[in-house]
């Protein structure tokens, strides 16, 4: 039988960190354990009972996740939404779940996640907006991401482009990869540690990936950025307000300083326009 290009394999042995025991803790009561030692949730367990490998680990030994390159195909101002595809989109459906971390291996809430990706046959939209979203982490720092399995072009293997932005933070540019894929051999940009776990379900593919963002978590560190929504904006006000809905151009004030809106979406506290260059420029 040949094998699946995009089905993940056996995990290796691996410690059992803090991180995979809190998404464990976090998905359900029950933890599964593989028999290297690791940690899978409770949805990356198949019908067969077999859990797949964990997603990347979060140690205090670990870094946070690789960067990669923008490439030419990315587009600012993309819809908020947490599916690229109707009933009527060509290709095998991909869900892909999982959680953003800091360094301190806790779930960070309201990060920006923006999505961009080649459709089934390997052409970018770049006169639309196809399969290209952006969504932020709920409260347990969990993100889902409803879309196909991403197509081939010359000199690319299988990959999900994405931007990731913690409030305060900077902005993490990475791609994501499919196991299992030939052109991962070939294509100099793919890095082993961008790979998802991803599994045949029914039709479809499940995949799962967690980031781990370079933002402090130490409650004592000054530099932490406040990631309760519920915290005091750090900074004067100006006619930005939390809880409003902005459109791509939009114009407000902050600070005495003046922003224009890039990307459209509802504003949180912690989310103030100069923490969130991916949000707002100034001008």
């Amino acid at each position: 039988m040949t094998p699946d290009p995009t089905s993940g394999g056996p995990a290796g042995d691996r410690p059992i960190s803090r991180k995979n025991l809190l998404k464990a803790a976090l998905a359900a009561t029950t933890v599964p354990l593989l028999a290297g030692g690791g940690v899978a949730l409770a949805r990356d367990t198949g019908s067969s009972g077999v859990p797949l490998a964990p997603t990347p680990d979060c140690d205090d030994g670990d870094g946070p996740t690789h960067d990669q390159m923008e490439g030419p195909y990315f587009k600012p101002n993309s819809p908020l939404r947490t599916s690229l595809v109707t009933a009527n989109t060509p290709g095998v459906r991909l869900t892909v779940s999982g959680y953003v971390f800091g360094r301190g291996c806790r779930p960070i809430p309201g990060v920006l996640l923006d999505f961009w990706q080649a459709d089934a046959n390997g052409a970018y939209d770049m006169s639309g907006y196809a399969f290209r979203g952006h969504q932020f982490t709920d409260q347990s720092g969990a993100f889902t991401l409803t879309t196909v399995v991403a197509g081939l072009y010359p000199g690319r293997t299988r990959h999900i482009h994405v931007k990731a932005q913690a409030p305060g933070s900077g902005i993490l540019t990475t791609q994501l990869y499919f196991p299992g894929e030939p052109r991962n051999n070939t294509d100099t940009l793919y890095d082993p540690a961008l790979l998802m776990n991803v599994r045949s379900v029914g039709a479809g593919k499940e995949g799962t990936f967690d980031f781990v963002l370079d933002v402090a978590q130490d409650p004592t560190d000054p530099t932490d950025p406040p990631t309760d929504p519920t915290d005091p904006p750090p900074g004067p006000g100006g006619t930005w307000a939390a809880g409003a809905a902005y459109n791509a151009g939009d114009r407000v004030t902050y600070g005495g300083v003046a922003y224009r809106c890039l990307q459209a979406h509802t504003a949180l506290t912690g989310w103030e326009p100069p923490n969130v260059p991916a949000l707002w420029e100034r001008g």
